[in-house]
């Protein structure tokens, strides 16, 4: 990898791209020299380096020619139109196509996108294709882009450097914008703090690096299940709401009991904290099969919506027993 000619976003240089996409030096050379596939930049010594674009439509042109594109008709074409050919060739094709698909999903970074797409990622992909509809380059260039609604992908993966308080509001409006089922996010650094109130929010938050089959693992677990699994476990329901409240929050209320004439604040603010923390323990347990991961993607929508309505509960006996439910001041 170089990062030369004043580029601020990574630049690789021809053999990097090799070993990532599985594509031999000679093939993307003659991809670029005689079909325009390609236009990366030139060092003073005439070394290729592509940006990471070039790797994500190089390893879109490799999946296409092995499905029968000639190249020749395929190479000019941009990001988005060798996506949805690869998704019609994958879905429609006999031979390829799987008996149950999976949920759709959306990539914000081109770099994860990479990794998914790539050889050495579906070892540990017990699917013959991820379902990647839709990939940006960043959270304002996914915010910026329309769909509509029947082609929203129901789980949105994003990959960031840092989680800051701007990234927590950026990818809640783009949440609200798409209405995704599921939001998982990677990171490399941030606050235990920040951690903690995306994942109150309601999203999956995991910190890089995570191993190859850590990830297939995660993604699993949060693609939802076929059908078939479906009818057994329910988990295509509408989206779970993002708890209200913290445990602190909580603790307060259960603590305060004493001065009303029932238990019923006490009891429901604990109940509350139950579910909340068997809700993450779902969303976190370990999963050896597809069966286990439909069986906790079941059980974390289940108590999920429990503890939406003794949320919506609590509020109410608030209301009547004159309890202020504002989060305390940081």
């Amino acid at each position: 990898m170089d990062s030369t000619h004043g580029h601020s976003t990574p630049l690789y240089r021809i053999g990097a791209v090799s070993k990532t996409t599985g594509i031999p030096v000679s093939t993307l050379r003659v991809w670029e020299t005689r079909y325009g596939a390609f236009s990366p930049l030139k060092t003073q010594g005439k070394q290729r380096l592509f940006e990471e674009v070039d790797v994500s439509k190089a390893l879109l042109l490799k999946q296409l020619s092995q499905a029968g594109h000639a190249i020749s008709a395929i190479a000019n074409l941009d990001l988005d139109q060798l996506r949805r050919m690869s998704l019609r060739s994958n879905f429609t094709t006999p031979n390829l196509a799987e008996p149950h698909q999976p949920m759709s999903l959306a990539i914000v970074g081109l770099s994860m996108a990479n990794r998914l797409e790539s050889s050495k990622f579906a070892q540990n992909w017990r699917h013959q294709t991820l379902p990647i509809t839709h990939v940006w380059v960043d959270l304002a260039t996914a915010s910026a882009a329309d769909m509509e609604a029947s082609d929203t992908p129901r789980v949105l993966l994003i990959k960031v450097n840092t989680l800051q308080m701007a990234v927590h509001d950026a990818i809640q409006a783009l949440i609200q914008k798409h209405k995704f089922a599921q939001t998982v996010v990677l990171y490399h650094f941030a606050t235990d703090a920040m951690v903690q109130a995306m994942t109150l929010s309601g999203l999956t938050v995991r910190r890089e690096p995570l191993a190859d089959n850590e990830l297939a693992e995660l993604l699993q677990s949060v693609l939802g299940a076929p059908p078939s699994r479906q009818t057994d476990f329910d988990t295509a329901g509408p989206v779970i709401a993002a708890r209200k409240y913290s445990d602190a929050t909580l603790s307060r209320v259960a603590g305060i009991s004493s001065n009303v004439l029932c238990e019923c604040p006490r009891h429901v603010a604990e109940l509350i904290s139950q579910l909340a923390s068997f809700e993450q323990y779902s969303q976190e347990c370990l999963n050896k099969s597809a069966d286990d991961a439909h069986l906790h993607a079941y059980l974390r929508t289940i108590s999920g919506s429990a503890r939406a309505l003794f949320e919506n509960a609590l509020e109410k006996i608030a209301h009547h027993e004159g309890i202020d439910l504002n989060e305390p001041a940081p």
